[in-house]
């Protein structure tokens, strides 16, 4: 991870770099040349209906060209010479003209690797590379001293086995490769909301075409290079460009917007000018390559432990060949032969040569890394299916470990389906939960009152009415802001009559620190101008000094009735209904237009907005709190709102404690300490106060904290928080950019689900490293002790590079892609100081590799008595059942390492198919190896009694392991590692 923030950091100073770079460059043009480059028009462009080239277009917003701009006749005239409305957008049928002229907006990626790559760096593994040579001089000494063929199967077996470890570590690599690029281009797959054919509608990033009027909003980002048609404060953040961090103000003197670049502050409409290669951002890309090594902290952990073990081995594998070595010296010297050598003898060394490096191949586990892999390639694919987008491996891990989830309410426990339930106005409560209600409202309001209502409605929105494809008039804004423009609609108001009546002048949009929205309007023929504002109750009451009576007239705000209305928000609110508050403020002089006034308003109305539970989410708290994970909801919600909705979830208890943000961020560290560990509810909240929350949580209480957000301001928080979780339809794209997992559904199932397979992708490394490490243990000691007695070692180069294959790469893919079982959620999670090799494994591990060694010892040196094997073939026979032996001990110890705690390892079996095919291809090719491949792996046929035996030999080593599970063991407590961080082993 160290190295991919590294290279990160990296790039984006390459960028910087090269943006500064391009500025020079063009300035000192500049100062040398002032003549305008000429761009004379194209027959093809002529023909296709357009008046300017797609390089002088994409150079003029690129430079930031205003008198280019200027010559061209503006923004109409811009307009007009790329054939497009900017009221209505581009005709759909000219996209692919457009497409064809203008250019694709697509970048340039760096080509994916082949197969053949793939397998060229398999073959530069070094260990692999000396058995090569081993076996060509094995080739090469033994045809003329044992004759052709005879002479060559060594070798050649040696070969095959490389050739079939390699092609199966290069197909799984390559397969993996072309998965991950996959789930990187939905990454970069960015919803835009732009007019076409006189519709509002979404397109993909990637359809985007020169002409488009694309919508941007706070947080959005920037897809093409364009030029600014209208909006209210919009400012954007060029950083990623040009590395300064004041935010650019863009208003018709500077109209120009540049892709990779984040809208901060405001809304509004840009024209497409250059997409694609075109950009200054998919210049820029031409010469600097996407992309790093994307190691996650268990990669990295593993890493270590493969080179501990690989370095473990490396011994053993020189104490063997010394072994062997010195036997044979020391019995050609007590033959008197110690000065005569042949090619039998050469042949000999080689062979013990060979043995050592094969030692060194079977303990060296390049299996670890790749079931770490293979385990969050597998879980990634399916969350991508559950509507959860992984954009960093080490979610997948860390997710696994989370011991607490702050989340927001809204859209996330809820249906964001909203609609208005109730209105208070005029000092009475309507219920509007019925066709009719709209009409009640109407006939009790007076005329005037019903305007300033509607006139609140339909000029404080970021909304807009527009006409879909089916001609039906469609509401495109948040759920709040749509719930309002219903409401108005409902009421007979017409969205469009209302903008087009007054001339809004500055427009405040709603953030999360203010909890508000206001806009300016200029009221014509009278020079006087008129503030809307709304948002959270109790700020805009506060803001209030008057209330609207009956008549229309507004009149001052007595204490009483404050007090009345603070209890009807209250009541609003304990019925799980959202409250917000509308008010006006009439001013008067032209001066006033430099800002929005903060206080003097007067109060019109208070909404009551109804957002259901989603279905299940009480269901997925109650999984939450059986797997030992706290469940905190941090809403910017009122108080009682938010408790209602959190006992509906069953979030709140009778001894948790409710709290809101200004209360919070108050306290002591003190106070913080005594009551975060029973805080539930966090209401009226700041992005503030959720970054302290998480701060605390993972310093202080050491916990492991997954956090929602949808908000730009929700970043700091998500980056801080071990895992940030970020909405997929809520979501603005500077939140999903600080996220670890996009939860492309909003739901707060699907974020527990997320946790699900991140305990799943722990347990089966887990269990992966406990089946190596067996194997391991049993293959070194075995060989050796074997080769100090016996001066021969039981497993030969062929069948230990087989057995390598099982372990590392099938063993890696039975194992690591076990789909998770609900047991998991009803264990605690494991935490930040826990060592990752438990004191369960070991006690598998030293259990069952003592029973292995000391069966296969057996019949290594007694092993002609108990089988009665006679006859000139009786070492043959007795090494190839050791051998298969051996490997069916590991098939059976593969089974028991799919539960480390369970007796019943067979259970859910049937669920993964890997695992059956894995392990049903390994007895296959055993079969296949012993019976018809002897002359490659030195093996022979076997009865079927001896089958039979080898069979219950691994049958055994199962029971035996069931029998250790019976054993206590005492552990520590539980927990687990963040992504930034080293893990014990």
């Amino acid at each position: 991870m160290h190295s991919l923030l590294s290279y990160t950091t990296c790039g984006q100073e390459k960028i910087r770099v090269a943006v500064y770079v391009n500025k020079a460059a063009l300035q000192f043009v500049g100062t040398i040349d002032d003549k305008k480059t000429h761009y004379k028009l194209s027959n093809e462009v002529r023909d296709a209906g357009f008046g300017i080239e797609p390089d002088e277009l994409a150079s003029i917003v690129r430079t930031h060209d205003s008198k280019g701009l200027e010559s061209h006749g503006g923004l109409e005239g811009l307009a007009r010479e790329l054939s497009v409305s900017l009221k209505d957008g581009v005709v759909s049928s000219d996209i692919p003209l457009r497409q064809n002229i203008y250019g694709l907006n697509r970048y340039v990626e760096k080509p994916s690797k082949s197969l053949w790559m793939f397998v060229w760096d398999a073959l530069h593994d070094l260990t692999l590379v000396i058995l090569m040579v081993c076996a060509v001089i094995s080739i090469g000494v033994g045809i003329p001293t044992e004759g052709w063929p005879k002479g060559m199967y060594d070798g050649v077996g040696i070969l095959l086995c490389i050739f079939l470890v390699v092609l199966v570590t290069a197909i799984s690599d390559y397969r993996q490769s072309l998965q991950f690029r996959d789930l990187d281009k939905e990454k970069k797959n960015i919803i835009v909301q732009v007019t076409r054919d006189g519709c509002r509608q979404k397109v993909s990033i990637y359809d985007l075409v020169a002409g488009d009027v694309v919508h941007l909003s706070i947080g959005d980002q920037v897809p093409a290079d364009g030029v600014f048609i209208s909006g209210h404060s919009l400012s954007v953040d060029e950083s990623s460009l040009s590395g300064e961090s004041e935010a650019v103000n863009v208003t018709q003197e500077t109209p120009f917007l540049l892709a990779g670049t984040k809208v901060q502050d405001g809304s509004g409409k840009m024209l497409v000018a250059s997409v694609g290669m075109r950009t200054e951002w998919g210049r820029l890309m031409v010469t600097l390559s996407e992309g790093g090594d994307d190691e996650t902290p268990l990669q990295v952990k593993l890493n270590g432990v493969a080179t501990i073990i690989g370095k473990i081995g490396l011994a053993f594998a020189v104490l063997t060949f010394l072994v062997l070595t010195g036997r044979f010296l020391v019995v050609k010297a007590l033959q008197n032969r110690i000065t005569v050598w042949s090619g039998s003898d050469a042949l000999k060394l080689l062979n013990y040569f060979a043995i050592a490096v094969t030692i060194l191949v079977v303990a060296v586990p390049e299996g670890l890394p790749l079931a770490v892999t293979l385990s969050l390639a597998f879980a990634m694919k399916k969350l991508m299916s559950d509507k959860a987008l992984v954009r960093h491996l080490s979610a997948c891990e860390t997710m696994g470990s989370v011991s607490c989830i702050c989340t927001d309410k809204t859209g996330t426990l809820t249906t964001n389906h909203m609609v208005v339930n109730k209105i208070w106005i005029c000092q009475k409560t309507t219920e509007i939960n019925s066709r009719g209600s709209e009409d009640v409202l109407n006939i009790s309001l007076s005329e005037k009152v019903l305007n300033l209502l509607l006139q609140s409605i339909f000029q404080n929105t970021s909304s807009e009415v527009v006409r879909g494809k089916d001609l039906k008039k469609n509401i495109i804004g948040t759920p709040t802001e749509t719930a309002l423009m219903e409401l108005g609609m409902l009421l007979g108001g017409d969205f469009n009559a209302y903008r087009e009546e007054d001339n809004i002048v500055k427009v405040e949009p709603f953030n999360s620190n203010k909890k508000r929205m206001s806009v300016l309007v200029a009221l014509p023929g009278s020079g006087g101008f008129q503030a809307f504002c709304k948002g959270a109750s109790e700020i805009i009451l506060k803001m209030c000094d008057k209330i609207v009576n009956a008549d229309g007239e507004a009149i001052p705000l007595s204490e009483e009735q404050r007090k009345d209305i603070t209890d009807v928000i209250n009541n609003f609110a304990c019925e799980a209904l959202r409250t917000l508050c509308l008010a006006f403020k009439d001013i008067k002089g032209i001066s006033s237009a430099d800002s929005i006034p903060e206080d003097g308003y007067t109060l019109i109305s208070v909404i009551g907005i109804k957002d259901p539970v989603r279905p299940g989410v009480r269901e997925a708290v109650k999984t939450c709190l059986a797997a030992g994970i706290t469940v905190r909801m941090v809403t910017g919600d009122n108080i009682n709102t938010a408790k209602a909705i959190a006992k509906e979830c069953g979030i709140l208890t009778e001894n948790g404690i409710a709290i809101e943000g200004s209360d919070f961020r108050n306290k002591s560290p003190q106070e913080m300490e005594e009551i975060i560990p029973k805080l539930q509810v966090m209401a009226r909240s700041l992005p503030l106060d959720k970054h302290t929350l998480v701060t605390h949580l993972r310093n202080v209480t050491k916990e492991v904290v997954a956090v929602t957000g949808d908000g730009t301001n929700d970043a700091p928080a998500l980056h801080e928080a071990d895992i940030g979780l970020a909405m997929g339809i809520a979501g603005t794209e500077v939140a999903k950019e600080n996220a670890d997992v996009i939860v492309m559904d909003d739901n707060f199932s699907t974020i527990v689900n997320v946790a699900r397979w991140g305990r799943s992708v722990y347990i089966n490394i887990q269990k992966f490293v406990q089946f190596q490490l067996t194997v391991n243990v049993v293959a070194l000691m075995l060989n050796f002790i074997c080769a100090c007695v016996s001066g021969s070692t039981p497993l030969t180069t062929v069948q230990m590079l087989w057995v390598n294959l099982i372990m590392d790469t099938l063993g890696a893919l039975a194992l690591a892609t076990e789909p998770p079982h609900e047991g998991l959620m009803k264990r605690p999670p494991v935490g930040r100081d826990v060592k990752f090799i438990t004191r369960i494994m070991w006690r598998n591990i030293v259990g069952q590799s003592i029973f292995q060694i000391l069966v296969l010892l057996i019949f290594q040196l007694k092993g002609k008595q108990l089988l009665k094997l006679t006859g000139s073939d009786a070492d043959s026979i007795l090494k190839t059942f050791i051998f298969n032996s051996f490997v069916f001990c590991q098939v059976f110890n593969e089974i028991n390492s799919r539960d480390m705690v369970k007796i019943n390892v067979f259970r859910g079996i049937f669920d993964s198919w890997i695992f059956l095919i894995v392990i049903i291809s390994t007895v296959a090719f055993q079969f296949i190896i012993v019976e018809f491949l002897g002359t490659f792996a030195d093996t022979v046929p076997l009865s079927w009694e001896l089958w039979l035996a080898s069979i219950l030999i691994g049958a055994a080593s199962l029971i035996i392991a069931v029998v250790l599970k019976c054993i206590p063991v005492r552990e520590s407590k539980l927990i687990v590692e963040h992504h930034d961080e080293k893990v014990k082993i």
